[in-house]
């Protein structure tokens, strides 16, 4: 017959005990200081992405139920609906022009006020302004007021003999590219992001391709671009992201209709129209989705060509 002989079991240290104690009040404030941010996205954010998935396979009309009609909308929006192309096409232009025309206005005037100039607070803030106000209704509509066919615009160019009263935003051939221009005008945040980047460049780098020979245009593609390429990853990614979800510019220059000939119709101005104004929230929904999958299959793109252009320094 074998004895089992029972060990004492040691008694946890006083130390320890206080230890786990401590742990467990800090993670308990932590929680409590995350709370309003918890309830916030449930309640703000992710209980009405849960219900917008279940409406998208509804028809719903905001007044009265839900009716279960699956993937019908889906199918409707990419087999029956010419607006829907029209409204990815404009938004697809809108962010393959504006966006790499921003990087280069910011990335240039980044590299002229990064050379020391006077006053360089001065500039920097005058150039940052635009990014503050530009996405406002306000903003919107002095773009509309310069780009009638009375407007600011056409004034000036008549003070200099050109006599023309062209509807620059009422032409569908240039209402999408008056809202390029605007989006263009607001770089200065992609600007200061460029600024930080180029200060943080260790100096030898370029002393030392100076001692090679090397001049300003080969300094800047051998050393500026490739230092610099995070920020410039970054920049393009937060730029695309917000390409997506322009909306109050082509809301205000076309009365909300997306004219002329649909050639100002974002997708989010697509989106409101359907959801707000026809009420086929159902409809709206779906188009909300496809939206979300498209941006973020571009954003997974950006991350797989990234791994090839962009350097890091530990690397």
């Amino acid at each position: 017959m074998t004895t089992t002989i029972e060990r004492p079991v040691a008694p946890v240290p006083t130390a320890v005990r206080s230890g786990r104690a401590r742990r467990r009040r800090e993670n308990l404030a932590g929680y409590a200081f995350m709370t309003p941010w918890l309830l916030g996205f449930v309640f703000i954010i992710g209980g009405p992405v849960v219900v917008s998935l279940y409406l998208s396979f509804t028809d719903y009309a905001v007044i009265g139920d839900a009716e279960w009609i699956g993937t019908e909308n889906y199918v409707r929006m990419f087999t029956s609906d010419p607006r829907f192309w029209a409204a990815l096409r404009v938004t697809f232009i809108y962010l393959l022009v504006s966006v790499p025309l921003v990087q280069v206005f910011a990335l240039f005037l980044a590299t002229v006020l990064n050379r020391g100039i006077r006053a360089l607070p001065v500039y920097r803030a005058v150039f940052y302004v635009p990014s503050l106000i530009g996405g406002s209704v306000a903003i919107a509509i002095l773009w509309r007021f310069i780009f009638e066919s009375d407007g600011l615009l056409n004034n000036l160019l008549s003070v200099v003999g050109i006599e023309t009263s062209y509807s620059w935003i009422g032409t569908p051939s240039t209402a999408l590219s008056t809202l390029i221009v605007l989006n263009i005008w607001q770089f200065g945040a992609a600007m200061i992001i460029y600024l930080a980047g180029l200060k943080n460049i260790p100096t030898e780098l370029y002393e030392a391709a100076q001692i090679d020979g090397a001049g300003t245009w080969r300094q800047f593609r051998s050393i500026t671009l490739p230092m610099l390429s995070p920020v410039i990853f970054f920049n393009v990614l937060m730029n695309v992201v917000a390409a997506f979800q322009a909306f109050n510019s082509a809301y205000v220059v076309s009365n909300g209709t997306g004219g002329p000939a649909d050639s100002t119709l974002f997708y989010t101005l697509y989106l409101y129209q359907r959801g707000f104004v026809d009420f086929d929230m159902g409809y709206a929904s779906a188009l909300g989705w496809v939206l979300l999958i498209i941006s973020g299959a571009v954003a997974v793109l950006l991350f797989t060509l990234s791994r090839r252009v962009v350097y890091y320094g530990d690397e």
